[in-house]
């Protein structure tokens, strides 16, 4: 079967909106002020308000621990910013797609 060759219509929220979404990965609270009415940006907001409190948490964490908490803060980190880039494409292509491991969380309503 062939597939439509047209590209999918997104909604108004998304086109206008896409590149705060996209900067909420670097810092999340950009959308939460541009952008505060649209429910695109405020998800992905969400997630990477998600996403910074888990480098955190895993850099004070990892940093404390000796030898082993050393060696795998550089994984952590690599995580993170993998994270960061799945969030992004996800916020370029217009999907509200959560983040694999800490997207399940909403820490913003």
């Amino acid at each position: 079967m062939p597939q439509d060759p047209s590209p999918q219509r997104q909604s108004p929220d998304v086109e206008e909106n896409k590149v705060y979404a996209i900067l909420a990965y670097i810092l999340f609270f950009i959308p939460l002020i541009a952008a505060k009415d649209s429910r695109f940006a405020a998800y992905h907001a969400n997630q990477g308000l998600t996403l910074f409190l888990t480098a955190v948490i895993a850099n004070v964490v990892l940093t404390i621990i000796p030898i082993v908490g050393w060696i795998l803060l550089p994984l952590a980190n690599l995580f993170c910013v993998v994270l960061a880039v799945l969030g992004i494409v996800n916020a370029a292509n217009g999907v509200e797609k959560p983040l694999p491991v800490i997207g399940g969380y909403t820490l913003l309503k």
